[in-house]
């Protein structure tokens, strides 16, 4: 399976963007696709995960009620919408894809895309 992320960019504090994921080759690899973001100087952290067959879905504490993770199955596309951005949201944000369970620990995750990169100012 590969991931192709696209939607990144730069907007002011209480800004919004969407990002896409789009999943190609076996994409029954990808039944839980996750949202991470890494800052400079910082350790990576998962911000967003779902289960793309159902309602299973986690968002780490700091962007509950401001990222929403989304899945068109039929497309085989996973979006993060971001709204009310802060300067803290600012980092390089990848999706991630793995077959078998559901949870931020990256290192289960077997499929990464090259990352787009969110900067708010």
């Amino acid at each position: 399976v590969q991931l192709v992320e696209s939607g990144g960019g730069s907007v002011e504090a209480g800004g919004s963007l969407s990002l896409s994921c789009t999943i190609r080759g076996n994409t029954r690899d990808a039944n839980c696709v996750g949202w991470f973001r890494q800052a400079p100087g910082k350790e990576r952290e998962g911000v967003a995960r779902m289960w793309r067959w159902n309602d299973n879905i986690e968002y780490t504490d700091s962007v509950k009620g401001r990222l929403t993770i989304r899945s068109d199955n039929a497309a085989n596309m996973v979006y993060l919408e971001m709204n009310n951005l802060e300067p803290d949201d600012t980092a390089l944000y990848s999706c991630a894809a793995r077959t078998n369970g559901c949870s931020f620990t990256a290192s289960y995750y077997n499929a990464w895309g090259q990352g787009t990169q969110v900067t708010v100012s």
